[in-house]
C-alpha cells in the first residue's frame, strides 16, 4: 500500500472546492502551455462570472486553449486581470484589445522575478499521478511553473494520468501540495507546423554546419524543426533546449541523439517545456534520459555556454541591413515575445565551438513583402541586437555576420534576401551609407 495514499485522499477535493482558496485580489500563476489545468481554470472563471471573485491577477506564459476558453473571456475583464510573459495565437487579439497585458522579459529571468519580487498567492498546474514515493511530476512544463509552485501560499494540482512523468528537477512531493484535484482528460496536442517548400533548403543549409557531437536547441516554428530530417546521418548529438518536440524524439529513436558527447549532463536530454502529440508524451513518460529543469537554469546563458558545440536555432520575423532581428512584433502589434531566444543566442556563442543561427523565410504574403528590410520599422521591436547575431539563414543562403564591417554585413544580408528585392535593398544600403 502507498504510505502517502491517506495524505493524498485528505487533500483531494473537487475543482469547485479547490478554487475557494483563491481570494479577491490574489495573484495566481498557472501551468504553462500543455500544463494548463482545465478543470481549475474553468472553476476559477465560474467563480468570477458568478460575482464571487474580483480583482484577481492571473499570470501565464504562452496561454493556450484552456486559458482562452475560461478566464480570458471578455466578460471577465473587469474582475480577472490577465498578464502574460509571452503571447500565443490564442492571446494576440486579446492583447490588442487590452484583455491581456504583455510583460516583456527574458525567460531565464522570470523565475527570479517570481521568487524575489512577486507575492504568489496561488499556483494552479497539471501534474502526473503520484508515484509510490509520494511524488508528482510537472511533466511537459517546468519552465516558470516549478518556481511558482514552490513560492505560492497555496499550491493546487490537477492530477491527470495523461501527463507524462518526467525526471530532473521536475518532481513535486505530496507534502508540498495543499490541494489535489483529479481530471483525467487528454492533453492538448500541439503538432509541429506543416512544412513549407522553403524548409527543405533551410534545413539542409543549417544541418551542414552542425558537427557530430553538437548539442541542439531548436526554437518554436516550422523552420527550426525543419532541420531534424537533415540530421539523420549525424552522430552523438545532444539536447539542451527550451522546447522538446517530435523532431527531437524521432532523432533519439534513430540513435542520432545520444548525449554521449555532452560536457554538461552527458547522456541526458535537457529541456524545460515539451510540445507535440500523444506519441511524444508516451515517449517522455517515465523515460530516465529526459530531464526537465526550470527556465532560470535551462535558459541561463552561463549554463548554456557550458555545453561544448552548442547549436541554437531560432526563427525571426524580419532582419534589417544592420543585422537587427525582430522575432516578436508584426503589423504594429506584439506577436509573441522574446522567450528564450536571446538567452540561447548569447549562451551558444559563448560556448566552445558554439553557433547561433537565426532562420527565416525571405518573403511574406506570397512573395510580395521582403523580410529583409533596410531598417526595422519605428514601431518594431529588436529581439536580438545586431552585435549578438551570428548566423542568418533563408532558403537563399546562410551567412556569418560576426566580425564583419557594416558594409560587409549589409552585402551579406542582401545576398540571402529574395532576388526580387535585392536591387532595391542595395540602393537602400547606399542611401544609408552602409556601403
Amino acid at each position: 500500500m502507498n504510505p502517502y495514499a491517506s495524505d493524498y485522499r485528505a487533500k483531494l477535493v473537487s475543482a469547485r472546492r479547490a478554487v475557494e482558496h483563491i481570494k479577491d485580489k490574489d495573484t495566481v500563476i498557472h501551468g504553462v502551455t500543455l500544463a494548463e489545468p482545465p478543470a481549475l481554470l474553468k472553476a476559477l472563471a465560474d467563480r468570477a462570472r458568478a460575482g464571487d471573485l474580483n480583482g484577481v491577477e492571473v499570470y501565464s506564459f504562452n496561454p493556450q486553449r484552456h486559458a482562452a476558453e475560461t478566464y480570458l473571456q471578455p466578460d471577465l475583464v473587469d474582475c480577472v486581470f490577465a498578464k502574460t510573459w509571452f503571447l500565443s495565437a490564442a492571446a494576440r487579439k486579446l492583447a490588442s484589445t487590452g484583455i491581456v497585458q504583455f510583460i516583456p522579459s527574458y525567460l531565464h529571468q522570470v523565475p527570479k522575478f517570481i521568487r524575489e519580487y512577486m507575492q504568489v498567492d496561488v499556483c494552479l498546474t497539471t501534474v502526473s499521478p503520484m508515484d509510490k514515493a509520494g511524488y508528482f511530476s510537472f511533466g511537459t512544463a517546468n519552465d516558470l511553473t516549478s518556481t511558482a509552485a514552490r513560492q505560492a501560499r497555496t499550491l493546487i494540482v490537477e492530477v491527470n494520468k495523461n501527463m507524462p512523468r518526467v525526471f530532473g528537477d521536475s518532481l513535486l512531493h505530496i507534502s508540498e501540495v495543499d490541494v489535489v484535484v483529479e481530471n483525467h482528460v487528454p492533453l492538448l496536442e500541439l503538432p509541429p507546423p506543416e512544412p513549407r517548400p522553403e524548409d527543405e533548403a533551410v534545413g539542409r543549409l543549417v544541418a551542414e554546419i552542425i558537427p557530430d557531437g553538437a548539442v541542439l536547441q531548436l526554437g518554436v516554428g516550422s523552420l527550426p524543426n525543419a532541420i531534424c530530417p537533415h540530421l539523420s546521418g549525424h552522430k552523438d548529438l545532444g539536447i539542451h533546449t527550451e522546447l522538446f518536440g517530435p523532431g527531437m524524439k524521432e532523432l533519439i529513436l534513430k540513435g542520432v541523439i545520444t548525449g554521449r558527447k555532452k560536457t554538461l549532463h552527458p547522456r541526458k536530454h535537457v529541456f524545460s517545456v515539451a510540445y507535440g502529440t500523444r506519441d511524444t508524451f508516451d515517449f517522455m513518460d517515465d523515460n530516465p534520459s529526459l530531464v526537465s529543469y526550470p527556465s532560470d537554469y535551462v535558459m541561463n546563458p552561463a549554463v548554456i555556454a557550458q555545453n561544448d558545440n552548442m547549436i541554437a536555432v531560432n526563427a525571426i520575423i524580419q532582419v534589417d541591413l544592420t543585422g537587427q532581428c525582430n522575432a516578436e512584433h508584426l503589423g504594429g502589434q506584439q506577436f509573441s515575445g522574446t522567450g528564450g531566444q536571446l538567452d540561447f543566442v548569447r549562451g551558444a556563442y559563448a560556448a566552445k565551438g558554439g553557433k547561433s543561427i537565426m532562420t527565416f523565410y525571405s518573403t511574406a504574403k506570397g512573395g510580395t513583402i521582403s523580410r529583409v528590410v533596410p531598417r526595422l520599422d519605428p514601431d518594431a521591436i529588436v529581439t536580438t541586437p545586431r552585435m549578438d547575431v551570428h548566423y542568418l539563414c533563408t532558403e537563399h543562403g546562410l551567412i556569418n555576420l560576426k566580425h564583419r564591417s557594416v558594409g560587409e554585413r549589409a552585402l551579406a544580408i542582401i545576398g540571402i534576401a529574395h532576388p526580387d528585392f535585392r536591387d532595391q535593398l542595395l540602393r537602400a544600403a547606399e542611401e544609408m551609407r552602409l556601403l
